[in-house]
């Protein structure tokens, strides 16, 4: 593949013709399964397994959620961060990594079971002291949250639910209207307005990871030459394709938690 401006020519004004480009393969750096990926061993599957990126940025949305309601309760605050840290963190990606192994940790599968159930079953429990202490209008998000799950995870009713915009719903827009919700107690256009800034954000990681991913786990080898502006070629590389996508989401994932810290901080 090649992008140009325009063609680079020779000092006779005829096309120049680029050396045939190399094939690199992935680069010992890039043959991770993910950049925060750890070394394998018991505590580095388990700390990978929890995606610890992402796993700040989704509870942020909860957070943000909390934080334009009209009052925010801490109590509510913290423990919808356990519910969903329990749910999200941990039971969604232990079921995911049972799956296909995306992660490529050696737990066994008898270890990820026992971690989704007891996660799920945590979090559940705390929803359902949520509807009980708080607001019983909360039980139908408690119901479809654990459904979203186990649906998008496990990739049930043939993966009808595993889809970019299920994941933007129940991993963006749910999660912060959900926090909204659990500390208004009632649907109004501020908790309707963070849910869809937060879906919003979670089709932009969903649009830089699903091709990080695609690049991390599937490409074996990259071919292919950049003109430049200048007539000047570049080969590309895995590591190339790769570095701007992974910092993007690096950097994402510490704002959104930062910007989370700070609106929580201004209403405590």
């Amino acid at each position: 593949m090649a992008l140009a401006s325009r063609p680079a020519t020779t000092s006779g004004g005829r096309p120049a013709v680029p050396a045939r480009p190399e094939v690199h393969d992935a680069p010992a750096e890039t043959g991770r399964p993910a950049f925060y990926a750890l070394g394998h061993g018991r505590a580095g599957d388990l700390l990978t397994l929890l995606h610890p990126p992402y796993t700040a940025w989704h509870l942020s949305y909860f957070a943000l959620g909390a934080a334009v309601a009209p009052h925010l309760y801490l109590n509510r605050l913290l423990w919808g961060l356990l519910a969903f840290g329990l749910a999200v963190g941990v039971a969604a990606h232990a079921l995911d990594e049972l799956h296909d192994r995306p992660l490529e940790t050696r737990l066994s599968d008898r270890t990820l079971i026992l971690v989704a159930a007891t996660s799920l079953i945590g979090a559940l429990a705390i929803g359902v002291a949520g509807v009980v202490t708080v607001w019983v209008g909360l039980a139908p998000l408690v119901l479809a949250g654990a459904l979203f799950l186990l649906a998008y995870n496990l990739e049930l009713a043939g993966g009808r639910f595993h889809s970019d915009l299920w994941f933007a719903v129940g991993w963006g827009a749910f999660p912060a209207f959900t926090g909204y919700l659990a500390n208004a107690e009632k649907i109004a256009l501020p908790g309707v307005l963070i849910a869809c800034g937060c879906l919003a954000l979670s089709v932009a990681q969903r649009r830089l990871s699903a091709p990080a991913r695609e690049l991390r786990r599937r490409t074996r080898a990259i071919r292919g030459v950049r003109i430049g502006s200048d007539g000047q070629p570049e080969e590309l590389s895995l590591a190339g394709l790769l570095a701007p996508l992974d910092g993007a989401l690096a950097a994402m994932s510490v704002a959104v938690v930062l910007t989370a810290c700070a609106l929580v901080a201004s209403r405590l």
